[in-house]
């Protein structure tokens, strides 16, 4: 029997969708257009007036469990909130400029009620901010080898020594999630994760000075005391703690890099109209029109890879296959849509006066973060290889 009608996504769906178009529409962009053009945040009244408005509507801390306060959020319905959320210009880093708060790092919903009472609840209550430290410059992207930071267990507490890489939201956090190795090196079983105080004594940051404009961090510990009840579950599970948040992490940020796209096109499809040389639109330009029409055929492909992947993961299926896949094809496909808009747009697209010289910058470095397109590509390979995929 054949299927009647077009394929769509649930009318639950498609009204969350709408919703927070209209959000950033009406809301989020007129008071973004005021700031300069590498603005990392908003003014703490204007952030404050856009999150009331954001909680009334249920867009708060989408993927915190509603038990916490949170929207509760499948991976699918993040998804598609997470790709109109970064249609604005400092969306590609910060979604709707923040007015959808910052979800507590899922890990600390494994904790003890009185770690996600003390950490999770002010986070939650838009109080405090935290970070997630796994990489180093040993290699952040296979962190059950390279982890070199180190935590020692001394009677009541644990003594960590080490450098973190490219931390995001540090300088700003209050707490933050950091995996350590406790046991033998090399080994997943050898790493645990803690809760630490950005105050701690011992615990120094540096920002690094990237092409982006929100700027990550070096974190480096020096005899840094952690209390023994801020280990986050068993001593030594630290990386099985963190791999289901990495793998269904890189879906939403996939879609991210696909709204950011979306809007880049639908500037460069307006300026295609308006624009003329020669005595016609560049829309009647054959190459103009090419590249067009690439961009819209590659963006509704990495878009449906998206919804796959949270689908399946909705579902309590295996999908970190899908994950890398996802995450790979959205975020090369976002960087070559940008990159043709930029080159629509000519000498415009890279001036500030337009938001695309920004999100090139910004989607360079989605093709590192998260795991870069290489692991990624990796994991999709070993799978296949071993008759798993």
């Amino acid at each position: 029997m054949l299927p009647t009608g077009a394929w769509e996504l649930p009318e639950e769906l498609e009204m969350l969708r709408d919703t927070v178009r209209r959000f950033m529409e009406s809301e989020v962009k007129p008071v973004e257009d005021m700031l300069p053009h590498d603005a990392i945040g908003l003014p703490p009244e204007q952030r404050r007036a856009l999150r009331e408005k954001a909680k009334a509507l249920g867009l708060w801390c989408l993927r915190t469990p509603v038990e916490h306060g949170g929207a509760g959020l499948g991976l699918l319905a993040s998804s598609i909130v997470a790709e109109e959320a970064s249609k604005c210009r400092m969306g590609a880093y910060i979604p709707a400029c923040g007015a959808f708060g910052a979800d507590p790092p899922n890990v600390i919903f494994l904790g003890t009620p009185d770690q996600i009472e003390r950490y999770a609840k002010p986070m939650i209550a838009g109080e405090t901010r935290a970070f997630m430290a796994i990489s180093e410059a040993t290699g952040g992207s296979d962190p059950a080898r390279a982890i070199r930071c180190r935590a020692e267990r001394r009677g009541d507490k644990y003594i960590l020594n080490g450098t973190k890489m490219w931390i995001t939201g540090a300088g700003s956090a209050d707490w933050g999630v950091v995996y350590a190795r406790t046991g033998e090196q090399g080994h997943r079983g050898g790493i645990s994760s803690f809760i630490v105080d950005s105050n701690t004594p011992g615990l120094s940051m540096k920002a690094i000075g990237v092409i982006r404009s929100y700027e990550p961090y070096e974190l480096t510990f020096e005899d840094v005391e952690i209390p023994a009840e801020n280990l986050l579950g068993e001593e030594g599970q630290g990386f099985q703690i963190a791999e289901k948040w990495l793998v269904e992490g890189r879906v939403p940020y996939a879609a991210g890099t696909i709204g950011v796209a979306q809007a880049a096109l639908d500037l460069a499809v307006e300026w295609a109209r308006q624009r003329e040389t020669f005595g016609k639109p560049l829309a009647e330009r054959q190459a103009i029109q090419w590249m067009l029409a690439d961009s819209e055929i590659e963006l509704r492909a990495a878009r449906l890879l998206v919804y796959q992947a949270a689908w399946k993961a909705d579902l309590g299926q295996a999908m970190k296959v899908d994950a890398s896949i996802a995450k790979v094809f959205a975020t090369e496909t976002a960087f070559r849509v940008v990159d043709r808009c930029v080159q629509i747009f000519g000498g415009l697209g890279v001036a500030k006066e337009m938001p695309l010289e920004r999100w090139f910058r910004e989607l360079r470095i989605k093709r590192i973060g998260e795991g870069p397109s290489e692991v990624q590509r990796m994991v999709v390979a070993r799978s296949m290889i071993s008759g798993r995929a």
